[in-house]
């Protein structure tokens, strides 16, 4: 048994399975942050910090007398932040994976996992200030263009913003994250000439990612090298049982995390 209780919920193994896995595919649907970062771990429940590899000079004067001339440091470490999200489902609806059922419908589990997704997505793409995160727009240091309404401008923007980076010397290949209804702009407008904006936008960022990236204001391109943006997994998320009554069982999404910038410099953000 772990912190997550599952051996206690009136749950048989084929109502785990069905639940997990639609747990999988939902939060594949919202997780954007994951596909543009590095990502570290999991590391498990127990994993309580990030090492930020800094220190802090402590003052001497408290000391004794004679430990006068002692240099003292502390280690830096950024905590992870614990994020769960409560959810139900139906008794009934799990009685009925036992028959082999396979329209289940789980659609609190659904508004369950577009909630913790955009948790993690704004702390790493706006920052989350109470856990210490700072976030890639926030720390970005470039001027930021504005996309404006016009899908068919947005190839232009985005190549100039890539063409920044290059010069400020940020490697590629580059990435867009871009709001949900930016993104939507982008896949249904066709050119003059019946281009796909899409394709347009891809060629501007040398073939990189376009990730439609619930939470996020706006857009950002940034690169994807590597090295430069960080989002360490402590428990991955995962579901867990709070309790249960005669109709429902009460259920949870849980995870813990941090989120660093290394290299502020390789993200430039672009306002809707």
């Amino acid at each position: 048994m772990n912190h997550l209780m599952r051996g206690l919920a009136p749950i048989s193994d084929a109502g785990w399975k069905e639940i997990d896995t639609e747990a999988r595919e939902r939060l594949q649907t919202h997780l954007a942050a994951r596909r543009l970062v590095d990502v570290a771990g999991p590391h498990g429940w127990q994993h309580s910090s990030t090492d930020l590899g800094r220190t802090t000079q402590l003052d001497g004067s408290s000391l004794p007398e004679s430990d006068q001339g002692v240099v003292a440091r502390q280690r830096r470490v950024l905590p992870l932040a614990e994020v769960r999200v409560p959810f139900t489902v139906s008794r009934t609806e799990l009685d009925d994976a036992d028959r082999g059922a396979d329209d289940l419908e789980f659609d609190d589990l659904d508004r369950a996992a577009a909630q913790i997704a955009m948790v993690e997505n704004r702390a790493v793409f706006h920052g989350w200030a109470a856990a210490g995160m700072s976030g890639i727009a926030e720390t970005s240091p470039y001027d930021s263009p504005s996309l404006g309404a016009d899908a068919e401008a947005y190839p232009g923007v985005i190549a100039r913003a890539v063409e920044t980076l290059r010069q400020a010397g940020i490697a590629g290949p580059y990435g867009l994250a871009i709001g949900p209804a930016g993104y939507t702009r982008i896949v249904e407008t066709t050119e003059h000439g019946g281009q796909l904006v899409f394709d347009h936008v891809r060629r501007s960022l040398g073939g990189g990612k376009v990730v439609r990236a619930p939470g996020l204001d706006g857009a950002i391109v940034l690169s994807l090298a590597g090295g430069d943006f960080f989002l360490e997994l402590g428990q991955d998320l995962a579901v867990g049982y709070s309790h249960h009554d005669a109709e429902t069982v009460s259920l949870y999404l849980e995870e813990s995390f941090s989120f660093r910038v290394a290299e502020p410099d390789a993200a430039i953000t672009l306002t809707a």
